[in-house]
């Protein structure tokens, strides 16, 4: 008899998300395991209680996803899960703390297509300013587009010394190259955009960050995009479905595109379904983070492009 599926969902806050429920049910999963409150040291014992219970057969169709809001939390919860592992008992593990690691990879990408289609240039040739910077989805955004050579700005719109905090202790934990800044007036932001190539708003949902008045300074802008699906949108005149679309307020309306929620949630959705199919599919064991995701989602990019 063939071994079910099991998913167990491991996620230090008081409740797993309902969305990524939904996901692990629709890429195939027959039976998800959600655990509430798990701290980092109860992470090696469920581990072992997940791979030690299944034969070497039945490893094959049991995964671990970790969720959460702490980007650095879900990274050492990988980790810690990965170290509890013996052959040949192991399994999968999935980190996607607030779907931010999925969401970050499908709007860097989205981005990086759109630039090298409109301008021919590469991310390592561009500076990028990302508005919410320091939540987990502009966290995310900003570690994948710093590793792939562009010039990264986080900015907080209360506190100069979040933004900067936050900066460093993610480059001294990927090795990258984030700055910060305080992003609290519409001054603030003009100046921050006068020289941005490309703009990201992952800021929360329903809180326009970005003016048409804002957006006119932006004189080198190529590439706009927008995470927020609530109106009013995060940047005046991108709309949900827009994918590629002119930026119609921006100063170089001809030239610079805007990225809507909808366009961005599209392949973020196929990213995450993928990931999570690909764990039950994989001979070896897969251990999937923001880099993972990173590479599908450029993996997916390039074949909607060959079609």
């Amino acid at each position: 008899m063939a071994k079910r599926s099991i998913l167990h969902m491991l996620d230090p806050m008081p409740n797993n998300s309902p969305f990524d429920i939904n996901m692990a049910l629709d890429a195939g999963f027959d039976v998800l395991i959600p655990y509430n409150n798990v701290k980092l040291d109860s992470v090696y014992g469920l581990t072992q209680d997940a791979t030690f219970s299944r034969s070497p057969s039945g490893v094959k169709r049991t995964g671990i996803f970790i969720g959460g809001r702490d980007l650095g939390l879900a990274m050492d919860m990988l980790k810690t899960s990965k170290q509890a592992m013996v052959s040949p008992f192991e399994i999968s593990v999935f980190a996607d703390p607030s779907g931010a690691f999925t969401t970050a990879a499908a709007l860097v990408t989205c981005a990086e297509k759109e630039l090298k289609a409109k301008h021919n240039k590469e991310l390592k040739d561009c500076s990028i300013i990302i508005f919410g910077g320091t939540g987990p989805v502009g966290i995310a955004t900003g570690v994948i587009a710093s590793l792939a050579g562009a010039d990264v700005t986080l900015t907080d719109h209360l506190s100069i010394d979040t933004a900067l905090d936050v900066s460093k202790a993610y480059n001294r934990r990927f090795n990258c190259t984030l700055k910060g800044a305080l992003a609290n007036s519409d001054a603030d932001k003009a100046r921050l955009v006068a020289d941005a190539d490309i703009i990201f708003c992952t800021a929360k949902a329903g809180i326009q960050v970005l003016s048409a008045s804002v957006l006119k300074e932006a004189t080198q802008l190529k590439v706009a995009g927008d995470v927020n699906a609530v109106p009013p949108f995060g940047i005046e005149g991108v709309k949900n479905n827009d994918c590629g679309a002119p930026l119609i307020h921006a100063i170089n309306a001809q030239s610079a595109v805007g990225i809507g929620a909808l366009a961005i949630g599209n392949v973020k959705f196929q990213l995450q379904h993928e990931l999570l199919k690909a764990m039950l599919g994989s001979e070896q064991p897969l251990f999937i983070d923001f880099r993972y995701a990173f590479n599908k989602a450029r993996e997916i990019q390039f074949d909607s492009d060959a079609d």
